[in-house]
């Protein structure tokens, strides 16, 4: 089959985007200037088709660029087009392919970032050459944006940006980025691609329990790592019961259809488990979670240490951060003290809009059997900040892959790869979507 360019460039530039190491450490002490060098490396190749682009570094070495295409409905929001170029950590020893070689076997490309998210960074890069070479004007302009930092929370990538040069994003209105847009099994024959149109907040709680030290020999009634394991202990065990959201309706309402399945809210678990690895997805997303992660207390054993601490990783639904800071302070009882960390909000957009129905309409006309179905996202995307300037943010990066490929299943893990052919098809289903959304 004779490839396009379009569809060239894309797998060329997502090896090239790989092939540079751009890890995220999150120590300023540890992170070198990988993800300078690509976003430079975007910039020349967006300068070398004539468009005009800006490069910020708000420090050494974490640098992003931003580039906008004019569009033809001058009263039609901006849309802006977003990746980040950062990835996460690799142990090269876990991995049978080299991280940051781009090689590609037996029809699988392997390296950091081969679905998180070089691969829409490299497609996006092929689109926005393919519209100027061609002459191609989208319908509405479109604001393209290759980020720095937001394995770490996106400080000196998308939150720097909106906080210090907002101007580059004047106009948009809706965003489209990480983490959807992949095809898990519908049913036999068919696909359903998945919308993340809303995100769950970030957050986390600190789990202080104090007492008197002494010696390990008298134990106390008040023994702080006693009454920090009762409060953590509760807090894990906990089940938060399932909420409604749109985007929860919406996606058990099609694959109910579909499958002939009636969900329940008492057998959702179990039901959602037969869905296979995007069940699991879906389960997460269906309920607030509260996850203890890390333990701190005593450094020797034969001594009661004065205090004890836990942290508590938070994930919020839309509109439901007071009620799960209640919950929390409920079940960790009267006994510790709780100290609330910095938390980014949950995040929702519509799931019936013009810009939903336009990627719909580009997904069947490269998989006429497709389906979009929005989804709510359990994780955290650069969306959340951009949102802070009232754009909506759309998780879509197209791949149609095989039924049994868990694309989610790839992020941050060893041997990270992608289907070639998922990329081909990521570059033209995008170009259709960025055209006439």
């Amino acid at each position: 089959m004779t490839r396009s360019l379009l569809e060239h460039e894309s797998v060329e530039f997502v090896r090239d985007l790989i092939r540079i190491d751009s890890v995220n450490t999150g120590d300023p002490d540890t992170i070198g200037d990988g993800e300078t060098r690509a976003a430079r490396l975007v910039q020349a190749r967006l300068e070398e088709v004539g468009i005009e682009t800006t490069f910020v570094e708000p420090i050494p070495g974490r640098g992003s660029v931003v580039a906008r295409i004019a569009g033809s409905d001058p009263d039609a929001g901006a849309l802006l087009v977003h990746a980040h170029l950062d990835v996460v950590p690799v142990v090269a020893e876990d991995w049978t392919h080299p991280p940051f070689g781009a090689d590609i076997v037996d029809g699988l490309l392997y390296g950091r970032g081969a679905v998180d998210m070089k691969d829409f960074a490299g497609v996006i890069l092929a689109v926005a050459r393919e519209f100027a070479r061609s002459g191609i004007r989208p319908r509405r302009d479109l604001i393209f944006a290759f980020l720095a930092d937001e394995e770490a929370g996106g400080r000196w990538g998308a939150s720097w940006i909106v906080d210090n040069r907002p101007d580059l994003l004047a106009g948009a209105t809706e965003a489209i980025s990480e983490v959807g847009g992949f095809s898990v099994p519908l049913v036999e024959g068919r696909r359903a691609y998945l919308l993340a149109t809303a995100e769950k907040g970030v957050g986390g709680v600190v789990v202080t329990a104090r007492g008197e030290a002494g010696h390990a020999s008298r134990p106390r009634p008040d023994d702080p790592v006693t009454r920090l394991a009762s409060a953590v202990a509760r807090i894990g065990e906990h089940r938060f019961p399932v909420v409604h959201t749109p985007a929860l309706d919406r996606f058990l309402r099609v694959f109910g259809q579909e499958r002939g399945v009636e969900f329940t809210d008492e057998g959702l678990d179990a039901q959602l488990d037969d869905l296979g690895f995007v069940g699991r997805v879906i389960s997460a997303s269906a309920r607030q979670t509260a996850a203890p992660t890390v333990l701190r207390a005593g450094d020797k054993s034969n001594i009661i240490p004065a205090s004890a601490q836990a942290t508590v990783d938070l994930r919020a639904l839309p509109d439901r951060e007071v009620e799960l800071r209640d919950e929390i302070t409920r079940l960790a009882g009267d006994a510790v003290d709780l100290h609330w960390q910095e938390s980014l909000s949950p995040i929702a957009a519509p799931i019936d809009s013009p810009f939903v129905t336009a990627i719909g309409d580009a997904i069947r006309a490269e998989d006429p059997d497709g389906v979009v179905v929005p989804y709510l996202l359990p994780a955290s995307t650069d969306n959340k900040h951009f949102a802070r300037l009232g754009v909506l943010g759309y998780g879509f990066v197209p791949l149609r892959v095989p039924d049994d490929f868990d694309v989610y299943g790839q992020f941050h893990s060893a041997d990270e790869c992608v289907p070639v052919e998922s990329l081909y098809f990521s570059a033209r289903a995008t170009a259709r979507i960025l055209r006439s959304a």
